[in-house]
């Protein structure tokens, strides 16, 4: 929408902490006095006295992490037009007090006095939707309306004159499954499945007596029954499990249906260990044994507990994480292990599990990949022209398909998007920085020493020449000086 509308924006910098977590961003980020500095700052914004159209905010993180949104309402109420939060992953929220404030909207939520509200939520992600099902939810302001006609006109601009009915259809079931006490009941069954798990990993882990175990993100500590109370996953400031700095009292949440499994080998201080598993090794074993996970990072994979599911299901993760342990202390062959991971790359096949993880963990650890993500993400993104600019220029083909060698202060047509984790890193107009460059480099030289454990990144263009691949991305054509 960025690019489409011509829409100037300008981002509010989240923390991040070594595991690569994606942390929240600071309540002082909110403060209208900062954002200021931002509009005042920004090259692109004539006006400096404008006022903002809408603020997005992605509500939870892809981890788990929540926000209170009636802080966030205080903050901005008429300094936005519109408050839009992405809940994508937190349409459950509203149906349980165990979320309290930690959602955009509700039937006992008091209204904001100018700012109209908005939520967008993906009922086929966490609620009984089919596939691709989503809703808008709009809440108005004591003083300012939705123009119904307006919106349509735009819906309409952007949906199929086709619709499956049967996707509409599925947001009632949803909706009307939802219902208390029914809806209540759904969710805390998941809270308390996913807290089941969390006991039972740290059981696992006690049994072990001190031999390597897989970790479960979270505090410290865990109710020992039922689902606990809500403040047991309040952010404190400086907490050390999360590492996330001084975060501001009652501001974020860790929902706990959202859990990150964290592989050894990294700990949350970015420090490498001395015996490590990459956590894509893991997934891939988990995905050969019928458990497939949400998203993968460097050391950690993550799991949602969603309503509906079969009680007990996580028994399943929990063993097979157990024979992965065996298969790992054995140094079992891949060809036993991924068997039809190496019929696709047969290289691997009389490679241990154990050697090819301190293979890729000696890698990670050589080029301290974990500060450099940190590092390239929480950088300074310097915007050079508008986003729709740069676009344009890519729909009319002026661009140049830059080698990585000369890419630095280049302006990218299109978005650079690592995977993992799947956030841009550049938008359309902004310039490469070495930290990024860098990081591009790894991947380019992890993903020619261990094909099929590629690092994804969106943007990227790949060719093969004379036999090697080479990468590449379309940046903004320089203008050439001509002298006469």
């Amino acid at each position: 929408s960025i690019t489409m509308m011509g829409a100037i924006p300008i981002f509010l910098m989240p923390t991040r902490n070594h595991l690569g977590i994606i942390g929240p961003i600071p309540k002082e980020e909110f403060e209208w006095k900062n954002i200021k500095k931002k509009i005042d700052a920004n090259p692109f914004i004539k006006d400096k006295n404008v006022v903002p159209r809408v603020m997005t905010l992605t509500q939870s993180t892809y981890d788990g992490i929540v926000y209170n949104v009636e802080m966030i309402k205080e903050m901005l109420d008429g300094k936005v037009d519109s408050l839009h939060f992405d809940e994508a992953w937190l349409p459950h929220a509203a149906f349980h007090p165990f979320y309290k404030d930690m959602h955009a909207i509700g039937a006992d939520r008091k209204r904001t006095k100018k700012s109209l509200m908005f939520a967008t939520q993906s009922t086929h992600k966490l609620l009984a939707g089919l596939s691709q099902a989503s809703q808008v939810l709009v809440q108005d302001a004591e003083e300012q309306k939705l123009d119904r006609d307006c919106f349509n006109e735009a819906y309409l601009m952007h949906t199929s004159t086709s619709p499956q009915y049967a996707i509409i259809a599925s947001c009632d079931v949803s909706a009307a499954m939802m219902e208390a006490p029914g809806g209540t009941t759904l969710v805390e069954e998941s809270i308390a499945e996913a807290m089941d798990f969390r006991r039972a990993m740290r059981e696992v882990d006690d049994k072990f007596d001190g031999d390597w175990w897989f970790k479960v993100w979270g505090p410290d500590h865990l109710a020992d029954e039922g689902i606990g109370e809500r403040s047991d996953w309040i952010l404190e400031p400086n907490a050390s499990w999360h590492d996330f700095g001084n975060v501001t009292k009652d501001f974020n949440m860790l929902d706990p249906i959202k859990a990150t499994v964290v592989t050894p080998g990294l700990d949350i201080d970015g420090n490498f260990g001395s015996m490590g598993i990459p956590a894509s090794i893991v997934t891939k074993y988990l995905a050969e044994h019928g458990v497939i996970v949400e998203k993968c990072g460097l050391y950690s994979f993550f799991i949602m507990f969603t309503i509906g599911i079969t009680k007990g299901r996580w028994n399943t993760l929990v063993t097979e994480l157990q024979q992965f342990k065996d298969h790992f202390d054995k140094n079992a062959p891949l060809w036993k292990v991924l068997p039809e991971f190496v019929a696709k790359h047969p290289r691997y096949e009389r490679i241990g599990l154990k050697d090819i993880c301190q293979q890729i963990h000696e890698f990670y650890k050589s080029r301290d990949v974990a500060r450099m993500t940190t590092e390239m993400y929480t950088s300074d993104m310097v915007p050079a022209i508008m986003p729709s600019e740069a676009w344009a220029k890519m729909a009319h083909k002026e661009v140049d398909r830059v080698p990585l060698d000369q890419l630095e202060n280049r302006i990218t047509a299109m978005l650079v998007t690592p995977y993992p984790p799947g956030i841009p890193l550049l938008i359309p107009g902004e310039r490469f920085n070495k930290r990024i460059i860098d990081y591009l480099y790894f991947a380019r030289d992890f993903n020619e020493r261990f094909p099929g454990f590629e690092t994804d990144i969106h943007g990227l263009v790949k060719a093969e020449i004379d036999g090697r691949s080479q990468y590449y991305v379309d940046c903004v054509r320089q203008e050439r000086d001509i002298t006469l």
